[in-house]
């Protein structure tokens, strides 16, 4: 293989899960940018629709799929459906995510559970569905995305979905090693705080913004663009001999933990 195509990814095609949020979106653009047609996943399908066309307007072949990736029954219709358009999936991101903010004290079991389904369980019937597809195609990428919060604990409010991260990169882990045969390389990439939407409301409070960009060695929290980089290589052919590997993006923040 020649250097230039390392990390070139025309013709294949990647399914994107929570594709219409804050970093699944971008990861959508990006991969299709590097030569990727993609199905782009999530609960709201007018969302996922219009990015779909977005990215299609692009020059790039894309779809909307409609999933509740917490069943598994509509995991299996969402990556049929993929298969029927495209014919096959080389590339599979995991961006389902949720978190709810509650002292350990205070825990309420349904919310445990809420946490735990989407971001643990989802991740399972997600790896699940599609390695059974790429086991026929005899090769497959799958990338998680995890977090900071995998690795390292927080004064309060966390411990769901801390519990849930750490358990998705030993998955990931589990995932590599298993089907390591069947030439299908597990990975997961995990970031600290992604200026989002979502994220907002904790990054507008300048105590909160301070504090934080006071512990991440680079001094700044992360853009959404920065994990494009990160989730190319992994879909590439320049990751073909990484598997079961957690990357860190970071600004460093784990580097002095």
């Amino acid at each position: 293989m020649k250097y230039e195509d390392l990390f070139r990814l025309e013709g294949r095609i990647g399914v994107v899960v929570g594709g219409a949020g804050g970093i699944g979106s971008e990861l959508c653009k990006g991969l299709a940018h590097y030569g990727a047609n993609i199905g782009i996943a999530g609960r709201d399908g007018e969302k996922v629709k219009r990015l779909a066309r977005e990215i299609e307007a692009s020059g790039r072949e894309a779809v909307g799929l409609t999933v509740d990736a917490t069943k598994r029954e509509d995991v299996r219709r969402m990556v049929e459906a993929a298969v029927q358009r495209f014919g096959r999936i080389d590339i599979m991101v995991n961006c389902v995510g949720t978190h709810v903010d509650s002292p350990a004290e205070e825990f309420r079991e349904e919310d445990w559970d809420r946490v735990l389904d989407t971001n643990l369980k989802a991740a399972f019937l997600l790896a699940q569905a599609v390695a059974k597809q790429m086991i026929s195609q005899k090769r497959g990428k799958i990338i998680n995305i995890s977090s900071v919060r995998s690795a390292l604990g927080i004064r309060s409010g966390y411990a769901a979905y801390c519990a849930s991260k750490g358990g998705m990169n030993m998955l990931t882990k589990q995932l590599a090693t298993e089907w390591a045969k069947y030439n299908i390389n597990v990975n997961a990439v995990a970031p600290t705080f992604m200026r989002t939407e979502l994220v907002a409301p904790y990054l507008n409070n300048k105590d909160f913004y301070q504090n934080l960009v006071n512990r991440i060695p680079l001094g700044r929290v992360g853009e959404t663009i920065d994990l494009v980089g990160a989730v190319v290589f992994l879909s590439s052919s320049a990751s073909d001999f990484v598997t079961g590997q957690i990357i860190f993006v970071d600004g460093g923040v784990t580097a002095c933990q």
